[in-house]
């Protein structure tokens, strides 16, 4: 059997090639380490030139900058895009810089963060967003914000309370690919392809924000973690991927995972309670986004 070194943790080891080294932080190859040591290098040469150009702002916290201070917003909270920045970034900027009116343009809109913050305070957004889950998180909000019915509401309720994907016999199969396959116990997986397959059942707007609670908990319920560009497995999936063993901590069951982002949902959108005869008005903004591709 053949093998190759490689570092890490600064010790060189030796280990079988058919493992999957990306998918483990912990491990670089040689020709990575030069590569990011000239990366790190170029890094310091450019901060040192345009060192007397910077101004350290103390105010604008990690907690501000990040994602952090989503964690806690209605709405901005339902999917954990760890990528974006904080909503009250863009409100302090725009209130740092006395811009009230205008028109903003966020090339790279993600999940829409600067797109609804900027329309919360009066001004013409547009936003230009590659990736599909960014489609998925600006397109559900929107649409609970601004073509949701009161029936709509209902039907959601009712998939909160009745659960009937349980006691469902459809099913559609769960797209899988090479890197992500085993992520889901069979149980789980089992109940992810029914839920999909009930929910086929309901209108295109139930099926917008069905879908979208579920892209929502897909982590939490699998044996992975995200880890920047790097994909964890926990012990429990019987993968072996090489170094240390990795702990994710709870996995959550689907059925109480599903049915918790979706009170989350219509909690924030003022009916957790399932008062729906008193409906307020969903929205005050008119959004005007376009998301290109």
């Amino acid at each position: 059997m053949t093998s190759c070194l490689i570092q890490k943790k600064n010790k060189t080891v030796e280990t079988n090639p058919s493992e999957n080294l990306t998918e483990n932080p912990e491990i670089v190859i040689p020709e990575q380490q030069k590569a990011l040591s000239a990366i790190d290098n170029l890094d310091f040469k450019l901060s040192q030139y345009f060192n007397n150009k910077f101004i350290v702002q103390r105010s604008l916290t990690r907690q501000l900058v990040s994602f952090q201070a989503n964690k806690t917003m209605a709405s901005y909270r339902w999917y954990k895009y760890k990528e974006a920045f904080s909503a009250p970034l863009v409100g302090y900027l725009l209130s740092r810089y006395g811009i009230e009116s205008g028109k903003v343009l966020d090339p790279f809109a993600g999940s829409g963060t600067t797109l609804f913050a900027a329309s919360a305070v009066g001004m013409d957004v547009d936003g230009i967003e590659l990736l599909p889950i960014g489609h998925q998180i600006i397109a559900a909000r929107l649409c609970l914000e601004r073509e949701f019915t009161a029936d709509d509401f209902v039907d959601i309720n009712r998939w909160m309370k009745t659960c009937p994907w349980k006691e469902s016999h459809e099913s559609f199969p769960l797209p899988k690919l090479r890197i992500t396959d085993g992520a889901y116990s069979a149980e789980t997986s089992d109940s992810i392809e029914r839920y999909m397959g009930t929910m086929q059942n309901e209108n295109e707007r139930v099926r917008l924000i069905l879908r979208f609670a579920l892209l929502c908990i897909m982590e939490s319920i699998s044996f992975t973690r995200k880890d920047g560009q790097y994909l964890r497995w926990d012990h429990r999936s019987g993968r072996r991927t090489g170094g240390k063993s990795f702990d994710k901590g709870e996995i959550l069951n689907f059925d109480k995972a599903i049915c918790a982002k979706i009170e989350e949902i219509l909690y924030d959108m003022k009916l957790g309670n399932g008062h729906w005869r008193n409906i307020i008005r969903v929205i005050s903004i008119f959004f005007r986004v376009r998301v290109w591709i």
